[in-house]
């Protein structure tokens, strides 16, 4: 039975938020610690681990407070808890190279924590003024943490330009709140659903310039085409273990913000159908077009990102209970095997005078076979090979299109995965069938990066082998509070 006293003020249905904001601010006023570099990384990881406990307890709760501003569902506690899993992820592959790069400042932890509660606020509500909200709290650390070494020109730009596109994204999206605003009188998305019909007669172009705004400012934040411009220079400049957690965590905050606006919200709207269907094929297109060419492995993933985007835009066409579960599957394992992938380049750069680039890779079999069996299998689970977690998500996402008859788009979407194939086996290529004429540089793993190994691999495989529990979590997850 779900619990409408929406009025009610219950600090529990924001206490992983505010777990997470706690344990931000002792990281910054940890100056007094003898060690506050060593201490911040402990300390955000028992932030991380009072969240995550916060959030099992509201596993099928369902409640809305603080006048209907918060919304405890399902839906967005699934998406809390994949948000604090990408962000421990951040903490353990950054350690070693913040030390390397001699950019070890406690700073780095507490943006990430107030970055993952803003994903969380966006997940959290139904109130499009308050997952504006949140996007703000995400985005405004995470224009930090591009820049974050200061020295690197690379890393500087990588900072102005994804604050300068950043701007223009929530721009576009506050116009559009303020377009659906003004034509139907709330900013409630429940409010909106039930006189959706009404407000669509009366205030037609006021509501679809509304729904147009809010999809360009989303499509800005995952990086889908045409809107994806900002993508491979921001994740080449940027610190790799910042790069990471871009590539995971506001994707998967701004298709939490999507399913809950345009699945619940704005299904009614016909032509978001063919909107949808024209964005999931070029962002497939160009992302795994551009990427062909590329020789830096950091611009490798992140025109992969950008395809990957398209992937979970072809759930979004379809629509429904079940392609919504199949994109919640697939951000899970996305998470999982590209963090990954970006792992395995963070260890690399943490080598001197190290570059990402293609070549750095020639030879690793050799010097260390069992990690580059870790990288072989991220890689077949980004190109969607049986039987990782890529394959399932694929296969999960294209069979929901085929039943429902989108049958081109899915003929593109398994053309595009099998172009992907590729520039992703140039890595293989690279680690096992190069040789380089110098030997190759080894490095050392700390006990973060292996556990991180552990949990990336274990989750890409097992996942794969085993996919039901998840399956079930992401149909659960459905059940939301619209």
């Amino acid at each position: 039975m779900i619990d409408f006293t929406s009025a009610q003020i219950d600090f529990s249905l924001i206490a992983p938020e505010i777990s997470l904001l706690v344990a931000a601010f002792i990281i910054l006023l940890g100056s007094s610690f003898k060690k506050p570099a060593q201490a911040a990384p402990i300390i955000a990881l028992l932030g991380i681990a009072v969240s995550i406990s916060f959030i099992s307890n509201q596993w099928h709760h369902q409640v809305s407070g603080f006048y209907g501003m918060v919304t405890c569902d399902n839906f967005g506690v699934t998406f809390k808890l994949l948000f604090s899993i990408i962000a421990m992820l951040g903490v353990l592959i950054a350690q070693k190279y913040l030390q390397v790069k001699n950019i070890n400042k406690p700073e780095y932890y507490a943006l990430l924590l107030i970055s993952t509660m803003g994903m969380m606020v966006m997940a959290n509500t139904t109130d499009l003024v308050v997952i504006f909200l949140g996007l703000e709290i995400m985005s405004v650390p995470l224009y930090v943490l591009a820049g974050f070494a200061r020295r690197s020109l690379e890393s500087n730009e990588a900072g102005i330009k994804y604050f300068i596109m950043g701007a223009f994204a929530s721009a576009f999206l506050l116009m559009g709140i303020a377009f659906i605003f003004g034509a139907s009188e709330t900013t409630d998305l429940r409010r909106i659903v039930a006189d959706f019909s009404f407000n669509l007669s009366q205030s037609r172009t006021l509501l679809l310039s509304g729904i147009g705004f809010i999809l360009i400012g989303f499509a800005f934040k995952v990086g889908a085409a045409p809107f994806h411009s900002w993508v491979p220079d921001v994740y080449q400049g940027a610190p790799t273990p910042v790069t990471a957690f871009f590539s995971v965590g506001p994707k998967a905050a701004g298709f939490a913000a999507l399913l809950r606006i345009f699945s619940y919200g704005f299904d009614e709207v016909e032509l978001l159908t063919n909107l949808f269907w024209g964005l999931a094929v070029l962002t497939m297109i160009v992302g795994n077009v551009l990427a062909l060419k590329q020789t830096n492995i950091k611009r490798i993933l992140a025109y992969s990102s950008i395809a990957h985007a398209g992937y979970i835009f072809v759930a979004l066409t379809v629509g429904g209970s079940n392609a919504i579960s199949s994109a919640i599957f697939y951000l899970i394992a996305y998470t999982l095997f590209n963090v990954g992938g970006f792992a395995i380049v963070t260890i690399m750069e943490t080598r001197s005078n190290a570059k990402p680039e293609l070549k750095e890779l020639n030879g690793m079999a050799k010097a260390h076979p069992y990690l580059a069996a870790v990288l072989a299998l991220f890689v077949f689970a980004l190109s969607g090979f049986p039987p990782t977690v890529g394959f399932i998500g694929k296969f999960y996402i294209f069979s929901e299109a085929v039943k429902h008859g989108f049958i081109w788009l899915t003929v593109i979407g398994v053309l595009n995965s099998f172009a992907s194939v590729y520039y992703y086996f140039k890595i293989i290529k690279a680690a096992y069938f190069e040789n380089t004429d110098a030997e190759f540089k080894r490095f050392d793993l700390n006990l973060s990066m292996i556990v991180l190994f552990i949990i990336c691999a274990v989750g890409t495989l097992g996942i794969g082998l085993f996919p039901q529990e998840i399956i079930n979590i992401s149909k659960s997850a459905i059940f939301a509070f619209l």
